[in-house]
């Protein structure tokens, strides 16, 4: 791991942080949320999957 990468790590990690308290300040049912970003999750693999069964990027 080179000192950039390790920089892009603690970035990274920082607005992590910074959106989840930025998301727990609107005070949403947690349980709705996950739910939400699992079907989220689902959907693009879903369409990622379909792609590379179907040949579509470069494959």
């Amino acid at each position: 791991m080179t000192d950039l990468d390790a920089l892009r790590m603690v970035s990274l990690i920082g607005w992590l942080a910074v959106a989840i308290t930025a998301y727990a300040s609107f005070r949403f049912d947690w349980k709705k949320s996950v739910r939400m970003a699992l079907l989220w999750i689902a959907i693009f693999v879903g369409v990622a999957f379909l792609f590379s069964s179907i040949g579509g990027w470069g494959g």
